[in-house]
């Protein structure tokens, strides 16, 4: 979603400043910045995001909000335009940061996972909640991710309690879509999502909720999908090697045929170099993206025009 406003507002040309904490490598930055590398995008990385924020406004200044350019590309986004082409940004996104209330913000937006939207309902370290579901009454957007996984009664549900819980809250719904496939050793490669039919499948993951993964990978069609899940963040280490290997020999004897492994970007981009060093076997990273899902009568379209008027309230 961060990566999905930010390319939005660069369409605008408004220049957006990236926020993140940078937790365990910063592989949600690092992916971030390989993905935004050739828009206007910018990434401050640190756990005190209000000193990152003042080095980049310190480095490139800030667009004057009051300029008439920057309010015609909110009033009017789709009308094309070139870009503003300035250095200077021109909007902050706070990535993962509701809890973070020691900054400011005139906007929030809540992400919530639609196959698990209140975990166990205990706050962390009890549960996986950072706060209990009525800070939704804080929200202005709320997106119920995975939606297309969820039926439409589990949706209904979700739905009726965040309405409940803050009935000015704007809802959509959201779907991460695969793209295409790239190998470890060739990351500028793009290679067809078919590569996956029929194969057998290990996804290898160190992610906050790794069963969205496998389910977006059976949804290809392998013939048969393994899985491996470190805890988020996880770093591989050489004994991780060993395991994955260990497993991919299994599923050599098992099925007769060499099976390759499926990471997402973000276990790629905290662990490049070891991914690589595993030779005997191919390793693909699934590459997806973000798309707003219609939900009644809201489209993405509806979904821009409310960001647009949350920025023009600023």
């Amino acid at each position: 979603m961060t990566e999905f406003i930010a390319r939005y507002m660069d369409d605008l040309g408004i220049p957006p400043l990236i926020l993140s904490r940078g937790y365990a490598g910063g592989d949600e930055a690092k992916m971030l910045q390989r993905h935004l590398s050739q828009t206007s995008a910018k990434i401050g990385v640190g756990a005190n995001r209000t000193a990152a924020a003042a080095e980049m406004f310190e480095r490139y200044g800030c667009m004057d909000l009051g300029s008439s350019l920057y309010f015609e590309a909110l009033l009017s986004p789709f009308k094309l335009r070139p870009h503003l082409r300035t250095e200077m940004i021109g909007i902050v996104i706070l990535d993962d940061g509701m809890q973070h209330w020691s900054l400011f913000r005139n906007a929030e937006l809540v992400m919530i996972n639609g196959l698990s939207p209140w975990g166990n309902n205990h706050l962390i370290p009890r549960g996986s909640l950072r706060e209990p579901p009525d800070a939704l009454g804080r929200a202005h957007i709320g997106v119920i991710h995975h939606a297309d996984l969820v039926s439409s009664t589990g949706l209904k549900n979700i739905v009726s309690t965040m309405q409940k819980i803050n009935p000015s809250l704007s809802i959509f719904f959201s779907r991460l879509s695969p793209m295409f496939l790239f190998d470890v050793k060739d990351p500028l490669s793009k290679l067809p999502l078919t590569m996956v039919i029929n194969k057998v499948i290990l996804c290898v993951s160190a992610i906050g909720f790794p069963d969205a993964f496998i389910r977006r990978v059976m949804e290809i069609g392998p013939l048969h999908v393994d899985r491996l899940d470190f805890s988020d963040h996880h770093s591989i280490k050489p004994n991780d090697v060993n395991k994955i290997i260990k497993i991919l020999t299994l599923l050599h004897s098992r099925f007769g045929t060499n099976a390759t492994v499926l990471v997402t970007e973000k276990d790629y981009d905290r662990d490049p170099e070891i991914l690589r060093e595993i030779d005997d076997f191919q390793i693909m990273v699934l590459c997806s993206s973000l798309q707003i899902m219609p939900f009644e009568d809201r489209t993405e379209e509806d979904f821009r025009m409310v960001l647009n008027k949350l920025v023009l309230s600023i």
